[in-house]
């Protein structure tokens, strides 16, 4: 077993963020058993300690959700004696993680090619709102902003709704995932060349990284993608339908899945349909068929409906609630939810096992200033 799913135990990580993008970076080292010193400002500290309620500790729900594990220690970056014991504290570790603004970091001597002349081994990973280049790359931004900035707003909801924000803060988390996936490649890069590198990772870079499948059907095509507010622009069917008792997601991806649901539908006869025999056909005649089979779905309940799809092997799932998701057994069998050790708290764990076990969640997120001393490698 590999170190009981603590692949990183003895990676030293100094993590200079706050919000959720970088610190989910710093978490997901954490998590993997990297040692992560968080470095915050004495006045309040992170900023997201303040995000709430609720509260727990004194600091609000999405802090502890990024920060399980760390160890904190409030520095005045004002100070340059502070500023020297970090620097001191930079060059015996693995990695740093910063999403400060744009040339803070470098006004303190504290910029990548100032700390990686004193440590060429360390993996240098700044995060920020658009990425170092371009007219934008001195701006600050935040996920709603990088959400409509690049179109992301506009994939969902009808033709003519307003724009929508997606419901969790998919860019802050998904550049925190690029950006500890990119530290893990600098430090095996560093295994055989003994040298780090300077990573960046951006919210709105990462923003065009989930468009991709939408940029290649519009280079294509010429034509932007339709808005479908439960559906797929490529695949029918492949969205929800409302039943008697709900909404239940229907996902017939491919020719031999269609028949499959045509049958349970008792609409056999679609199966061999020039219509509807293909999925380019589907396509080019979807207001007919998609009205057709959401007049059949509303004459049964979503458990019935279930009953039938399931066993005739259609992909399906009901739209549950977020509490009936976390109560669902496969939930539960999955051992995502994990108790935080030291608080009265459960959060959700890494979505990744080695050798069949998940990494543990390490600790409890720190308290403001709860390790000053392990500055000095204590």
């Amino acid at each position: 077993m590999l170190n009981a799913g603590r692949p990183l135990a003895g990676i030293r990580v100094v993590e200079i963020a706050q919000n959720l993008a970088g610190p989910y970076a710093g978490e997901i080292l954490a998590r993997l058993g990297a040692e992560v010193l968080k470095i915050e400002r004495p006045e309040g500290g992170d900023d997201a300690r303040g995000w709430g309620p609720p509260f727990l500790d004194g600091a609000g729900s999405s802090f502890h959700a990024v920060n399980a594990g760390k160890r904190s220690v409030a520095l005045d970056l004002r100070d340059p004696a502070a500023v020297a014991r970090l620097r001191a504290a930079v060059g015996r570790a693995d990695a740093l993680v910063q999403n400060l603004r744009a040339g803070s970091l470098d006004a303190l001597g504290l910029g990548a090619a100032t700390l990686r002349a004193a440590n060429p081994r360390l993996v240098y990973c700044s995060l920020s709102a658009f990425g170092p280049a371009g007219p934008l790359r001195d701006r600050p931004g935040y996920e709603p902003m990088m959400q409509a900035f690049s179109g992301l707003m506009l994939t969902g909801g009808r033709a003519g709704d307003p724009p929508g924000r997606i419901g969790v803060p998919l860019l802050d988390y998904g550049t925190g995932l690029w950006a500890a996936l990119g530290v893990l490649a600098g430090l095996l890069q560093r295994e055989r060349t003994g040298e780090g590198c300077v990573v960046d990772a951006s919210l709105f870079e990462t923003a065009l990284g989930w468009l991709g499948g939408h940029v290649a059907s519009f280079h294509l095509s010429g034509r932007v993608p339709e808005r479908h507010p439960t559906g797929s622009a490529k695949l029918i069917p492949f969205q929800a339908f409302e039943t008697k008792t709900g909404p239940l997601i229907v996902a017939a991806g491919n020719d031999r899945l269609f028949a499959a649901l045509a049958r349970a539908l008792e609409r056999p006869e679609w199966a061999s349909d020039p219509r509807y025999a293909t999925n380019a056909g589907r396509w080019e005649h979807r207001a007919t068929l998609l009205a057709a089979i959401a007049e059949i779905m509303h004459t049964r309940t979503k458990g019935e409906w279930l009953d039938r799809l399931e066993p005739a092997g259609v992909p399906c799932a009901p739209v549950q609630s977020l509490v009936e998701a976390l109560e669902h057994p496969q939930t539960v069998a999955s051992g995502m939810l994990q108790p935080v050790p030291g608080a009265d708290l459960t959060l959700v764990g890494l979505p990744l096992r080695f050798d069949g076990t998940r990494p543990p969640i390490p600790g409890r997120a720190p308290r403001l200033g709860e390790h000053d001393r392990a500055l000095a490698g204590d």
